[in-house]
């Protein structure tokens, strides 16, 4: 089975780059400066920060299904990013770092599966996921913050 895994559009955040913080908290954002690497891991090109690079914390609603699942949280971007990561059967190096609580969804949006993977085991529990027909896309959050990461598909 193979599968597709995709960061965000950087379309929804272009408004915010380069604002000065007083502007971004009026947008409910902040501004972070990476300085660890991991530990600051971007949502449009799905890699962490080098140390230096500008980061927009911001929320973001990442399941907008009108579900009792339907969600929002913090999250990370890279401030100027544009590249969306779009690979097929490619788990980046940010999703294998860290725990990662993947949820699979039926066509209703609702969850019909979940668990928490780490390093490989990413990999074995997408495919054991989209290996059912009832699952329709999978979330993968970062476990121990509970925050978006990435989205999977069927490719």
């Amino acid at each position: 089975m193979d599968f597709r895994i995709t960061g965000l559009s950087p379309e929804p955040f272009r408004h915010l780059y380069g604002l000065s913080d007083a502007a971004l908290a009026g947008h409910g954002a902040r501004r972070y400066v990476a300085d660890s690497k991991p530990g600051f891991p971007d949502r449009v090109e799905l890699r962490d920060a080098e140390p230096g690079e500008s980061l927009l914390l911001v929320n973001h609603t990442h399941q907008p299904a009108d579900t009792p699942y339907r969600s929002s949280h913090a999250i990370f971007v890279l401030e100027g990013a544009e590249s969306t990561y779009d690979r097929v059967n490619e788990v980046p190096e940010a999703l294998k770092l860290r725990p990662i609580s993947l949820r699979a969804f039926d066509a209703g949006h609702m969850i019909v599966a979940a668990d928490l993977a780490q390093g490989d085991e990413v990999e074995v529990l997408i495919r054991r996921y989209l290996a059912d027909p009832a699952t329709a896309y999978l979330h993968a959050h970062y476990a121990t913050r509970g925050c978006y990461a990435a989205r999977v598909t069927r490719a």
